[in-house]
């Protein structure tokens, strides 16, 4: 018998050893799991409408301090609109010790009610809420329809939930579906009393979230009842036309009209007397031996007065006119020796009287200013750099004065084109931060979309903004006329070797325009054809290539030329 007991005792000993680590602790042992009992729900349908609810609670609690129901308060009817079903003056009190204190909330398309207590509960409770829910009746052909989830929508499962409708009228019809919110499958027991007044529903054994949806029908007029409905905020109504938005949409309309229109009056002035006076340019700009341009206009000038821009090529034109004119010499170093492509800008004293135009003056400083600030004769073409960017700067700034100081602009057109641009930006900004703001809170979104054209259109059209006075256009339509000239490719002929050499002379003061035009090509040939006549001519007295070189390979050397400056310039960045 000791011997039998042997492993019995050993089995205890070890049963005893694990037991701490197995048994399930005291509150989980003791705490039992929250259902409802019974949730019984009475409604009595008035005028209008208006239901009062009185919902008996029976709960079974588990430690927590209260209970919480949901109730399905609104549902989409369209894309735009939802149907309300308000639940309003939720009141709470208990027999027997229950929670009383009530919490509501909305929480996406429902209605939280929770109910909290002082401290922990336990056991059975009994909680009756009231209430009332408006916008339950709605008319459906020739009756009045109550449909509610009268019963459900718990956190926890649900032993059994009644339902009785009463609308002071005789019932036409009664249904019930149990389960999901959208649930088609009906409740286990629905009828009406005996007095065919009172709607009847009940249903076991419902899952945690499910819903008691019930139906009655009564005649029309029996409570002269209606549904509620609101407007939804969505994208569709956010960016919906009503008097305010019709009314911005129109505003910008207005705006835009104007603007294409003021557009129109100054830039179809420019255009009346371009068309008007063109032909006066279109001439052989010589006079005697001289070489005279129209109005007097500079190359530089020609192209911030044509795009109303000093831009790369305008600086590149100016710096071959300035060689051509005697200020600087352009010679060209040999490939062969030096291994790469390159030109060596020299400074000349020219002898005679001063005839630099301010942004012409700053060039030349920009160019014979070595980095540490000390003046230097010459300068290679891949040497601009460093402090060149920032005195390039300046002779933009210069070009932009000069040709307000010309009278063609009131005002200097860069100012005139980043004032408007900065106030269209920010007005897009505004726009914007509007947009978002309105969408989000209101149905007002499109005046946040108009201010957004706006700002957009103001900012592209304030790149037209500056306005040419009336003599800059008519300067403008001598400069177009001029440019016709250039690109036929014209001149008169001239006999003898001082003709030959004279033609070199014109057709090199011709050349700096030509750049601005984009015709250096033609023109370049046109200078190496008149160079091949004269005798002698290897060279120009402002342009000087390697040994072996002479005028036939100058129409090459001078496209490269302006395409590497303004490649050098580029790269500088100061434009």
């Amino acid at each position: 018998m000791l011997g039998r007991s042997r492993p019995m005792m050993a089995f205890l000993a070890i049963a005893a050893f694990f037991s701490p680590f197995t048994s399930p602790p005291a509150s989980a042992a003791t705490a039992a799991p929250e259902r409802v009992i019974k949730d019984q729900v009475a409604i009595r349908v008035g005028s209008g409408g208006v239901a009062r609810v009185r919902e008996t609670i029976t709960y079974e609690f588990g430690g927590g301090r209260g209970l919480e129901r949901s109730f399905v308060t609104r549902r989409h009817d369209g894309v735009t609109r939802d149907r309300v079903q308000p639940v309003t003056g939720v009141r709470a009190s208990s027999p027997d010790g229950g929670p009383t204190r009530v919490t509501v909330r909305e929480s996406g398309l429902n209605t939280v009610v929770k109910v909290t207590g002082t401290g922990p509960l336990t056991g059975r409770r009994t909680v009756v809420l009231d209430y009332e829910v408006r916008g339950l009746v709605a008319p459906m052909g020739g009756i009045e329809e109550v449909r509610w989830t009268a019963a459900g929508g718990w956190r926890v499962p649900v032993d059994e939930a009644s339902v009785t409708v009463d609308g002071g009228a005789m019932i036409r019809h009664v249904n019930c579906f149990a389960g999901p919110l959208e649930s088609a499958v009906g409740c286990t027991q629905y009828y009406t009393n005996h007095t065919h007044t009172q709607g009847v529903f009940s249903q076991r054994q419902m899952l945690s979230g499910d819903h008691l949806t019930v139906v009655v029908g009564y005649p029309a007029g029996a409570t002269g009842g209606r549904p509620i409905y609101e407007r939804r905020h969505t994208v569709a109504t956010a960016f919906s036309v009503n008097a305010v938005t019709g009314g911005a949409l129109l505003g910008l309309l207005v705006l835009l009209v104007g603007g294409v229109g003021a557009l129109y009056l100054l830039r179809g002035r420019d255009a009346r007397i371009v068309d008007r006076k063109a032909a006066e340019g279109d001439h052989a700009p010589v006079a005697g031996a001289e070489f005279e341009p129209p109005d007097g206009v500079r190359p530089g000038q020609i192209g911030t007065l044509i795009d109303e821009r000093a831009d790369v090529i305008d600086v590149t034109a100016t710096i071959v006119d300035l060689a051509v004119r005697g200020h600087l010499l352009i010679e060209e170093e040999d490939r062969a020796v030096t291994g790469r492509l390159d030109w060596a800008l020299r400074r000349l004293d020219r002898q005679g009287p001063d005839d630099l135009l301010g942004y012409e003056r700053l060039l030349l400083d920009a160019l014979f200013t070595a980095p540490d600030g000390t003046a230097r004769e010459s300068v290679k073409l891949s040497e601009l750099g460093g402090t060149f960017a920032t005195r390039l700067a300046r002779v933009r700034s210069a070009m932009y004065d000069d040709v307000v100081e010309q009278g063609w602009f009131a005002r200097r057109p860069d100012t005139v084109r980043s004032r408007w641009t900065v106030a269209g930006m920010a007005l897009t900004v505004l726009g914007l931060a509007g947009t978002v703001a309105l969408a989000l809170f209101t149905d007002l979104a499109l005046v946040g979309l108009a201010v957004i054209i706006a700002g957009a259109a103001l900012a592209y059209g304030g790149q037209y903004m500056p306005a040419k006075t009336a003599r800059g256009a008519t300067v403008l339509a001598h400069t177009i006329g001029f440019r016709a000239f250039l690109e036929r490719g014209e001149m008169p002929e001239a006999d003898g070797e001082m003709g030959a050499r004279q033609r070199i002379a014109l057709f090199s003061r011709l050349l700096p325009y030509a750049v601005v035009f984009d015709a250096v090509p033609k023109w370049a040939k046109t200078v190496e054809d008149a160079g091949e006549r004269a005798e002698g001519a290897d060279n120009l007295y402002w342009y000087e290539g390697p040994a072996e070189w002479d005028l036939s390979k100058f129409a090459e050397s001078m496209r490269t030329f302006t395409l590497a400056t303004s490649g050098s310039i580029s790269q500088s960045r100061g434009l």
